[in-house]
Formats: C-alpha cells, structure tokens, sequence
C-alpha cells in the first residue's frame, strides 16, 4: 500500500508539472497571436511609398519578438525541468519507503541524447561517455534494490515486455531511444547514436543479446506501406544497429559462454537477409560481418560462420546476381581461416593460391561481379585492394625514390627474372588482359574511370620488367582517345593518372624506358602530338646520362630483333583495322598485314631522335651514333645467308637480324635515317672547335669502314644485288673516300666531299640505276679538284689527256644541279657544303646554267608589254613582262600573248649575255642565245629539267610541274646565296644581277610562284644591296651598268606592284654605288641624261608612279647627279602651270642647293651644271616667285626656305657679285624686302663691295 501511495503522489506531482508545462505553452501561443495581429496592423496601416522603411521595420521586429518567443521557450523548458525533478516526500514511520535515500539513489538525465547528434566528433564522445556512466550508475542501483523498485525517472516510458527484465527502467527507455536514434537522418545522429549503442551494449553486460535483436527488427520494422526516405532510414538504421552489435564484442563473448550457441548463425542470417534487400546495403553489411570475425578466433569461424547457411547461399548464388560483396567476403574469410572450405567452391579455386586465382577460366567467372563494383563510384570497392594483396603476395613492396641506374648491363640484368617475377608476370598479364582491357576499358566511362584507379593501385608495388603487362595496347589508345578532347567526361581522370605514371617512371632508368617503350610503341610514335600533352618529351628529357641514353637505345633495338616483341594480337588487330601509322616527323607507315615492320619502321624512326633532348659530350655522343649507325647498316643494308647471327672477329660483335625479313619498306626507312645520322655528324663537325677539327675517326669515315667490313664478310650481303652501273659506281665512291682518307694535308677540307660521297653511296642504294652516272661524274671532278687523288692512283684511267674536256667547275655544277631536283635534305645539305667550298672557282658558264634554272618558266606572265619601243623585238629584256600603265588600253589578244611567249625561249637573255660579254671582255655576240653554253651543256641542261617532270608527274601526292620546278628553283637560290656571300666582289655578280631580277619579276606576274619572289628579294637585299663589298676592276663596263642602270629606273616609275618598285629603287641605288666606285664623274654623263626623262614625265604626267623621295635620295648620295640636272629642274619650275608640281621641283632644286652648301659639291664647282652655269635661270626663278606668290601658306614656307638656301649656297660658292649683277635692280628690291635683315647677311660679298653699289653702277650703264 505504502508503495502505491507513493506512486501516486508522484504521479500527481508529475501531472500537476505536465499541467504547468501546458499552461506555459498555451500563453506562449497566445503571445505569438497577438505579436501576429500588431504586426498585421502596423503594415496595413503603412502607405504604399514607405513599403521599403515598412519592410525593413518589419523585419527587425521580428527579429526582436523572435528572440523574445525563444527566452521563453528556454524559460519554460527549464521551469519543465526542475518541476519533474520529484519531491521529497515523507510518510509515516510504520511504512516502508519505496525510494533509496537521495544521496545514493540516482537519477538518468534525458537531455544527453541531445548531443549524440552533434556535428562535432568530440561532442558526440562526450555524449556517449556521459551517458555510460549515467546508465551504469542507474543499473548498479537498480541491481542493489534488487529489481523490485523504480527508479526516479521510470515515468519516462511506459513499461513494456521486452526481455529486457534485469534492465533497469532508464536502461531499457535508453536502449530503445539508441535503437530509434540510429534510423535518423538529422545531421550526424546515426554516427552519434550507433557509438552509443555500440558502448553501452560492450560495457553494460545485464542487457541480452537476444532480447536486444528481437527489439532491434520490432523497433525498425520496414512495413509494406514505407517507401522512398522513410525505407531507407529504416534500413539505415538496422544496418548500424547490427554494425554496434558486431563492434560491442557482445557476440563473440556469447560464443566464449557456449561454442554451440546459435547467436552468430542467426546474426550472420539476420544480416545478409538485410543485405538482399538493397545493393547499397551489401558492401557495409559485409563489413560488419567481416568485423564479427575479426573478433572471433578462427575455430569459431570455420564453426560459425562458414558453416552460416545464409552464407552458403549467397556464395552460391554470387556469380550469377553479380554480386561483388559476396566475393570479396569469401576472399577475406578464406584469409580469415587460412584453409580452403567447400562453401567457395563456385567463387574460389581450390586449393587456393594466387597462380590458381589468375588463371583465365577463374578470373573469366568471376568478370560479372568485378564488373559490378562500379556501383560505388568514386570510391574504390573493397574487393580491389585484396585481389591486388593476393596478386602481389609472393612480391615485396619497392621502395620509393630509387636512385637512376648508371649501369650499361641494366638492360641484361632486367632480362634475366627471377621466378617469382616471372609467375608474377604471368598473373598481371592474364588479370590485366581479361578484367583491365577486356571488361573495364572496353565498357562505360565509369568502369573505364575504375580501370584507371586499379592500375595506380597496382603502380607502386609493380617493378619494371612487368610493366609490359599494365601499359597494354588498349590503355594507351583509351588515354589518346580521352585526353585528344578536354571536354571528355574522363580527361581529369585521365590526366591524373598519366602525372602518377609518369612519377612512376621517374624511379629509374628501367621504369623509364619501359614507360616511353609502351607509349611510343602503342601510340606509334604519336602520343604526345595526338594528347596535345609533353608527356614523352619530358620523360625523354630526364636522361641526364649517356647511359641512360644507350639503354633506351638497346631496348629499341632489342625489340627490333625480337619478335616476340611485336604488338600483342589485340594491338595488331586494332592496327589492321587502321591499317595506318604516322611516324614522329609526320610521314606514314602503311601495312595491311600486321606484320611486324609497322612497329620497326616505328623503331627505326625513333632512333637519331634520341639526341634531341640530350645534352652530350662529344665522345658520349660518337659512341652512340656508332651504335644506332651500326644498327641502322646491318638491318637497312644487308643480310644474312646463314642464320640470324654472324660474328664478325674483326669487329669483336654479332651482328643480328630479326627471325622475319625486314620488307624493303623498312629497309628505305633505315637507309633514310642513316643519311640524317650522317647529315647531323656532319653539322656537329662544321661547329667544332679547333681542338676538335683534327678528329680523323669522324661518323663518316667509321661508316664506310663498317660498310667495307661487312661487305668482305661472305656470309653477308647487300639486301638487293647492283647493276653493272651501279655497281661499279659503288666501288669508286669507297675507294674515293679511302683516298681522301689518306689526304693528311687537307683532310680538314675535304670532309664535306667525303660525306657527300658517303651520302650519294646511299642513294645509290636506295634508288639503283639512277644516281650511278653522277656518282661516276663526282668522283671524276674530285680527281681534277685533287691533283694528290690522282697521284695516289697512278693506275687509274681517268687521268689521261683532258685536251678539249669542259672546265672542272662546269662539270661539278652540272653534277650538283643534276642532283638537286631528286635529293633528300641530307643530300642537299651535303651538295650545299661542297657548292660552299668551290664556290671562289665557279666560273661565268657554270653560273649562267644555274641562272638559267631561276629564270626558266612554264607558265606564260598574266601580263606582257615592251617597255621600251625603241629596244629591238628580238632583244630579252628582263623588264618585259611588266605591267605598263596603259595595259588595259593595249587590247591584246590572247593568240599575241601566245606569238610572244612562244618567241621568249629564242629571244630569251640577249641583253643578258651582252653583260656577261662586257664583263669578261669577251667577244660574245647579242644574237646568241645559249649564255655562253656548248650544244653539249645546254642538252644536258634541258636533259635534267625534263627529268624533274618526268620522274615526279605521275608519283603518289606529286604536284604540277610547275611546283616541282619552284622546288627546284628554291634549291638553286640556296647555292646562288652561298655564292653571292662569299664573293659579293667578284664581277661575276654583274652576271648574275640582271638574271635574278627578271626572275624576281616574273614571280609577280606569273600564277604559282608567289614563293620565289620574296626569296629572291632577301637575296639581293641581304647579299648585295647591303654588302659593303661591290664589284670591283678593269671587268666592270659602265655601259652595261647604265643599261641597267635605265631599266632600273623605268621599273621604278612605271611598277603597279609596291615590292616590285621597292626593290627598282634599292636596285637603282646599288648600280650607281657600283658605278661611282669604279669611274670618274666624266665617264658617268650619261646617268643624268637617264635620270631626266624620268623627271620629265614626272612632271608633264600626273599619272607617273615615280616617287620624288627617290629622286632626292639620289640627289643626297651622288650629288653630282643633281648638280648636271639642276639647270632642267629651274627650268621645269620656272615653265610649269602646276603649282604642285612647281613645288615639288622646288623641293628637288633645295636638295642640289643643300649639296652645294653643305660643301659636298666642292669639287664638282666647274663642271658642267653647276651653279655658276645656272645662276641667270636661278635669278629669273627667284623673280618669278616674288612676283606670283603661292597661294597656301605651307608652299609658301617652302619658298622661303628655297631663298634662303639658293643665297647660302650662292655665298658658299662665291658668287655673291655675280648674283647681284644677273638680279634686276627691282628684283633686288623685292629680294631685299622679302627676306628682310636676312638678306644681306646671307650674301658675303668680296672686297666690302655692297649690292646697292653694284646695281646702281648697272643703273648708269643702262
């Protein structure tokens, strides 16, 4: 009775604080009405202009009234607080009180659970540790009273059935408040709740296991009628419940009472029940399994939970519902038990080890449930990390930061693996090419995005010699095609994992080889340029040491010869399906076939590239030409009769051929990369320092000692037998080259025609029957060059009577030009070198066939007109195809145009040759049309211009012929720069003057030579206009020079064509430098009769296009042009209408008068023209315009200035009396008056002899 009655008083005491509590909520709720009901008032109140003051008040308000409404709910709560808090109460002494004494009962604190939902970890811990305590304070209490009382709080929740009897009522209300908390998805209650759970089930052990699963389902039961977020919190929360009952340690103490219990088959049962249910529920319900056999020992997890039948059917059932989950939980209990079990017979191999696990019909079976894992995009599943733990099990892990081999035998070193590397190859190549390339990357961006991620894992722990087998065919090309788009869904990922190879591959030199090796090799040659990316350029670039270098270069090699080393069958398919590959410099491989010379021409195309990053010594450097020269010999040159090895004891080496035949393909390809080896060992010696210019054992000379050597061996041939021709052309250029060889004298100097002999022995190899005439010729003009060549070989037959034979120079000429139109650029390179070293010899004929090639054209000039009537129409003028100002009034037709082109060819460079005659005082007659040329050298000469059309008209991807010879012509402008470089004095440059001009304006006025005429124009720019050398000597005519001279002028003021008057006038100013350097002023009169019809139709026609400021600049640099032209300028100003052209003769006139009073005239006072002679026009000039002024302002300056100018050139030349006597007294007056205080003082008269005087003294004699 006692008991009730207590109860029921603190019943009433806790109804009266609920009563309280409402009344408090009810006023607050009708505080907040009449906050509403203000505030509504006060806005209707407002008028429509304050809505923005009204607003802003309105909104602090509520800010306010918020913060009051929230103290009093604060207030409230705590007022709540202290009113449930129970009373002491007292009784009569006779009953039995129910309560513990207050000081050692204690009491559970509800608001504890507010912070197990912090955001703060810390917070969250402090919770939960709080609650512990509070909790087992409460259950020993509960303990002691012997479960027969309630404590203070057992109002809390009404009581239930729950088998939760040696709980204490907090306890129980605590558990299911933990169990609730775990399905909620406020902030971080799940995270905050499932610690608590898991605590307080790991250190209360009153609480039952068993009892607590069966509150566990009733609690977060999913009811048919929950969907979407409710389910999924709901499911949420069993899976946390059930993770806090695996991390309490509860169960596995169940099995340490009784190893027969059923609790962890039926919490396994429970659990992957629940992971059926949802896919994203699996991974972590697999977790908690795994965590519950971590906490068991292995008997009781080959007892328990390998014997679970949940577990045996979601083993069974794994490979076909693709369940990933359930393979990587078989995997970790089978490294759980350490032994092999029967329930993962369909997952596992058995026995199980790793050989066995990477086998193709395993790893095949289990492809579904890998392919799955991409579920849990972008993190990486659980199942990877333990494959690749499995993969590499027999492999220690590498260490980080190893330091660059330096070592030359690395490369055999890496060939020589050990078993366990060789197993391990075996299993990366068999997982990578069934799950990697054959499941992954074949398949969505996800699963491609996954690929990636395994392969950085397997990065770290992977060594060199199996690299092979991750960067496969197929990851390469999945790189090139992602990261050849930055829009690509992929390319981040993409790019992050290349930056983590390329890391990778910056361990060592074997990582680094390895690396480049797989990329060029599946990317042919192309990775970087098709990624937009420096990827390869950069790893080429991090070999810092000749050994490194030749290590590349051997593992090059090595997969040449091996044929093992081919692309794999899935690359070689992808190749045929392409059927093309592009090399580094752009050019294409083709092959149908998929045969292994696509990945050789590859090869071989990479190998001289390797300097190109690389900084080397010079020795360095030869050793590793010689190798790749040696390389590039054996496989581009020859083959082996017997077997694919021959050991040659004279080179101390084997050489080596690949088990498959080399096509002829490849073989062009090694012969073409052999001339640029040789082209840039022949660049390097050109730069060497004279400490270096004596090194005998050059690349060329070791070339043609190799070749010899290999050529003696009988075991040994060249791939493709010779002709007659060409082969005894071949033996004459080795034995040319062992003479030069013997040349100790000069053997600096004749490097260049030894490596041009070594280059056309190439070309006879690559092109048999067309080179072996010019390789007998070369050698020919090598022996006249070298008078030492011949006394080395008093045998040969060559050296007979040369009476009647074309000079040394003609024939080489014509030798290099024979081969300029079909040589390679090495080739060319090497002709430019020996053109460079006889180019003091050349002589006029030699010169002329080239400037023959420059001005030859196919195509007619869109316009032709005579420039000059007068010339005879049979006479080549360089200037006919110029434009004349009146062309569209010629009117001719096209049928003329044709009459005159036709007749070119027979007219064509009369006027040239006469100054080709003048200049070698020959007596070359104008009517002849041959330059100078036999009927023998001008066949030959047409021979191979016809022979550039007829080899390249029908080749693949040719052009026109008139492309071909632009190409042709571009190459003999190169020689001709070379020439004019070095003998910008000689006074051959008058022959080839006039030829490269007529060229440069054909170029302008013919359809496809835009190219030409800037190149020509640099030339003469560069090479003669700026030279401060000119010709010089008794060969220089100044007849032929004036011609010139004339048709430079005539260019100048009749070009539409701003180029093309630019370079007249720059012309016109080198002619005259030419001729002022070589003859007396009397000799040039001639040059100012050619300046004044120019002048004369300058000012008679305003349609002229001569510019007065090339007038002046003639003026400024010769002055005594303008001192014989200054009487016909007065009297163009005096008698012109044109005020303008009044003015601009002015102009002209100031510039003769600044000559004369700067003092440059100083000599030239008494010759004819000059200011004495002229001074009565002068004075009738200066008349005339005082007494018509100008009419503008400016021009009217420009008068003055002439004035003051004409009396300080009359006082410099002392003609101050004489002025004054030839002025009119009234002319005197108006000079005088113009010129004001000026005037007397710029006229300096003699013996104090004044101008008044003088014409007063007239004045009476008149």
């Amino acid at each position: 009775m006692g008991s009730r009655e207590e109860s029921n008083s603190s019943s009433v005491e806790a109804m009266e604080g609920k009563k309280n509590v409402s009344e408090g909520k009810k006023h607050l709720k009708k505080r907040r009405r009449e906050d509403a009901e203000v505030l509504g008032r006060d806005n209707d109140g407002k008028e429509g202009g304050d809505g923005i003051a009204v607003a802003q008040k309105t909104d602090m308000e509520k800010k306010k009234k918020r913060k009051q409404m929230d103290k009093e709910r604060h207030r409230i709560k705590s007022a709540e607080t202290k009113e449930l808090v129970p009373k002491k109460v007292t009784g009569p002494s006779d009953q039995v009180p129910t309560l513990l004494p207050s000081k050692s009962l204690q009491g559970f604190h509800i608001d504890i659970f507010r912070d197990l939902s912090s955001v703060e970890v810390s917070a969250r811990e402090a919770a939960v540790e709080a609650l512990v305590k509070e909790l087992q304070k409460v259950q020993k209490a509960y303990e002691k009273s012997g479960g027969t009382v309630y404590e203070r709080n057992s109002q809390l929740e009404a009581e239930k059935d729950e088998g939760l009897k040696n709980c204490a009522p907090s306890l129980r209300y605590a558990l299911r408040r933990l169990i609730r908390g775990v399905s909620s998805s406020r902030e971080c209650a799940r995270q905050g709740f499932a610690l608590g759970l898991t605590t307080v089930l790991g250190t209360i052990q009153s609480i039952s296991i068993d009892s607590t699963l069966e509150l566990v389902d009733n609690l977060l039961e999913v009811s048919s009628s929950m969907k979407g977020q409710e389910a999924r919190d709901c499911f949420l929360g069993l899976l946390f419940a059930y993770g806090a009952l695996a991390r309490s340690g509860r169960v596995a103490h169940e099995w340490s009472l009784n190893n027969k219990t059923l609790m962890i088959k039926e919490f396994i049962r429970v659990v992957v029940s629940l992971a059926d249910k949802k896919s994203y529920l699996r991974e972590p319900a697999v977790s908690i399994i795994l965590e519950l056999a971590d906490t068991l020992p292995i008997d009781a997890v080959a007892a328990h939970v390998l014997e679970a039948p949940a577990l045996a059917d979601w083993f069974d059932k794994a490979i076909s519902n693709e369940n990933p989950d359930a393979l990587y939980l078989a995997l970790k209990l089978r490294e759980k038990a350490s032994a092999d079990s029967k329930i993962f017979c369909k997952l596992l191999p058995s026995p199980f080890t790793p050989s066995n696990l990477f086998t193709p019909d395993c790893l095949s079976s289990l492809v579904p449930c890998l392919k799955e894992t991409t579920f849990c995009q972008p993190r990486m599943h659980s199942v990877w990390p333990v494959l690749v733990n499995v993969l590499f099990s027999d492999v220690s892990l590498q260490k980080d930061g190893a330091a660059f081999s330096d070592s030359t035998q690395a490369l055999k070193k890496c060939r020589k693996l050990s078993s366990t590397e060789k197993n391990l190859a075996k299993r990366l190549n068999c997982f990578c090419s069934l799950i990697i390339d054959g499941s992954l990357l074949m398949s969505s961006h996800d699963r491609k995005h996954l690929a990636f991620d395994i392969l950085l894992l397997l990065l770290p722990r992977l060594p060199a010699s199996c690299s092979k087998a991750i960067l496969s065919y197929k990851l390469v090309q999945c790189l090139m095609d992602i990261l050849s788009t930055k829009d690509s869904w992929l390319y981040k990922a993409a790019q992050y994992f290349l930056q983590e190879l390329s890391k990778w591959a910056e361990r060592d030199v074997d990582h680094l080889v390895a690396v480049i090796i797989a990329l060029q090799q599946h990317s042919f040659g192309r990775f970087d340029s098709i990624t937009h990316t420096h990827v390869v350029k950069d790893l080429v670039s991090k070999f810092n040491s000749a050994s490194g270098c030749m290590l590349f270069v051997q593992s090059l090699m090595s997969l040449f010869i091996d044929d093992n080393g081919s692309l794999d069958k899935g690359s070689a398919q992808a190749t045929i399906e392409s059927s093309e590959m592009i090399s580094l410099d752009g050019s294409s491989y083709t092959d149908s076939s998929g045969n292994p010379d696509i990945l050789r021409s590859w090869i071989v195309d990479s190998l001289p590239r390797v300097f190109k990053y690389l900084k080397l010594k010079l020795e360095e450097k030869l050793h590793i030409q010689r190798e790749i020269l040696k390389f590039l010999t054996v496989e581009g040159l020859f083959t082996a009769s017997l077997g694919r090895e021959v050991t040659s004891f004279e080179l101390q080496e084997k050489l080596k051929w690949p088990k498959t035949a080399s096509s002829s393909n490849v073989r062009k390809i090694c012969i073409q990369q052999l001339q640029l080896l040789l082209a840039d060992a022949e660049k390097s010696m050109g730069t060497k320092n004279e400490s270096d210019m004596f090194i005998t054992d050059d690349l060329g000379s070791y070339f043609m000692h190799f070749l010899d050597t290999l050529c003696n061996i009988p075991s040994v041939s060249l791939f493709r037998p010779l002709s007659k021709e060409d082969e005894e052309a071949f033996k004459k250029m080795q034995s040319m080259e062992s003479r030069f060889l013997k040349m100790e004298e000069r053997e600096i100097e004749v490097y260049p025609m030894r490596f041009l002999l070594v280059q056309l022995l190439l070309q006879v190899l690559l092109k048999p029957g067309e080179f072996s005439e010019t390789a007998s010729e070369l050698v020919i003009c090598y022996k006249k060059a070298f008078v030492t060549l011949t006394d080395l070989d008093s045998t040969d037959e060559e050296h007979d009577d040369d009476t009647g034979s074309p000079a040394f120079m003609d024939v080489l000429v014509d030798t290099l030009l024979s081969l300029l139109p079909q040589s390679s650029a090495p080739l060319f390179f090497s002709i430019e070198q020996v053109f460079k070293f006889f180019s003091d010899q050349i002589t006029e004929s030699a010169l002329i066939s080239m400037l023959r090639v420059v001005k030859k054209d196919l195509k007619p000039s869109r316009h032709q007109s005579v420039i000059d009537e007068e010339e005879d129409d049979a006479e080549d003028d360089f200037l006919e195809i110029e434009e004349s100002e009146d062309v569209d009034e010629a009117g001719d037709s096209d049928g003329g145009q044709s009459d005159h082109s036709s007749e070119d060819e027979d007219a064509e460079g009369s006027a040239d040759l006469e100054v080709a005659a003048n200049v070698n005082a020959a007596p070359l007659g104008s009517d002849d049309s041959d330059g100078g040329m036999s009927d023998e050298e001008m066949f030959r000469m047409d021979s191979y211009l016809a022979q550039i059309f007829k080899d390249r008209k029908n080749a693949a991807g040719s052009d026109t012929a008139q492309s071909q010879l632009m190409f042709f012509k571009l190459r003999v402008l190169s020689l001709l720069e070379i020439f004019l470089h070095k003998n910008a004095g000689n006074p051959l440059v008058l022959v080839a003057y006039p030829y490269l001009v007529k060229a440069f304006v054909n170029a302008y006025a013919t359809e496809g030579s835009e190219q030409l005429g800037p190149r020509i124009a640099g030339i003469l720019q560069k090479k003669l206009f700026k030279s401060k050398d000119y010709p010089k000597g008794d060969s220089v005519q100044s007849s032929l020079l004036e011609t010139q001279l004339e048709k430079s002028l005539r260019l100048s003021s009749r070009s539409r064509q701003k180029v093309v008057a630019t370079l007249a006038q720059n012309s016109t100013f080198w002619i005259l430098k030419v001729l002022h350097g070589n003859f007396s002023q009397n000799e040039l009169s001639r040059v100012p009769h050619m300046l004044q019809p120019l002048l004369e139709d300058y000012f008679n026609n305003k349609k002229s296009r001569l510019k007065s400021g090339f007038i002046k600049e003639i003026f400024r640099r010769y002055p005594w042009t303008g001192h014989r032209l200054f009487g016909f300028l007065l009297e163009k100003c005096t008698s012109t209408k044109s005020e303008y052209r009044s003015t601009e003769a002015l102009a002209l006139i100031e510039v003769v008068l600044k000559t004369w009073v700067s003092g440059k005239a100083h000599a030239d006072e008494d010759a004819p023209g000059g200011l004495q002679e002229n001074l009565l026009p002068l004075c009738n000039l200066m008349q005339q315009l005082l007494s018509k002024p100008m009419s503008k302002g400016s021009r009217r300056s420009d008068v003055r200035r002439f004035f003051v100018l004409a009396l300080q050139a009359i006082a410099r030349s002392k003609l101050s009396e004489a002025f004054c006597k030839a002025l009119r007294p009234d002319a005197y007056a108006a000079c005088e008056s113009y010129l004001g205080d000026k005037f007397r003082p710029l006229l300096k008269f003699d013996d104090g002899v004044s101008g008044k005087n003088i014409n007063r003294e007239e004045k009476k004699s008149c």
